[in-house]
């Protein structure tokens, strides 16, 4: 997997002070799209085990505690970023208790494969939908088109 951007402090990308991490890769490719540098597989830096420890590490920082990771990019539930965000995910619950994370991705919760699934079962919050430049509407919170959805799973 690869990814553009990750910030360790980012109190925009879902509640509270919490870590983000923007994944390359988008099959959706949505007109009006804010973060086109992100759609190609390639595009950005390779996702590696240095990044994941360091994600964990801020996790787990006392000093400026985070309520969470925001997943988003591109589309973390593109087939092939699946594995390293399960990985990723997993990890958190094993290491990091209560931390939250919140997820946003062009495919619908009900027509995701079994795979995006597993990724799906360890999140909290899962904003769905591709987004529609004709929907679009500032007033939303957490989402950028009247068709995403905010999912609240547990």
């Amino acid at each position: 997997m690869n990814y553009h951007q990750y910030y360790p402090v980012d109190v925009v990308n879902g509640p509270g002070t919490r870590c983000t991490l923007f994944v390359s890769g988008c099959v959706h490719q949505c007109p009006g799209c804010y973060n086109k540098s992100t759609w190609r597989l390639n595009s950005g830096q390779p996702f590696t085990q240095a990044l994941e420890d360091q994600i964990i590490a801020d996790l787990q920082d006392t000093q400026i505690p985070r309520q969470g990771l925001t997943l988003s990019g591109g589309d973390p539930l593109h087939p092939q970023n699946v594995p390293d965000v399960l990985r990723l995910v997993e990890r958190i619950h094993a290491e990091c208790p209560g931390k939250d994370i919140w997820m946003w991705t062009g495919y619908l919760l009900a027509e995701l494969t079994p795979a995006q699934q597993q990724v799906v079962a360890l999140i909290n919050v899962l904003v769905d939908g591709k987004f529609v430049q004709d929907l679009k509407d500032p007033a939303l919170i957490w989402r950028g088109s009247s068709n995403q959805v905010v999912h609240r799973l547990r």
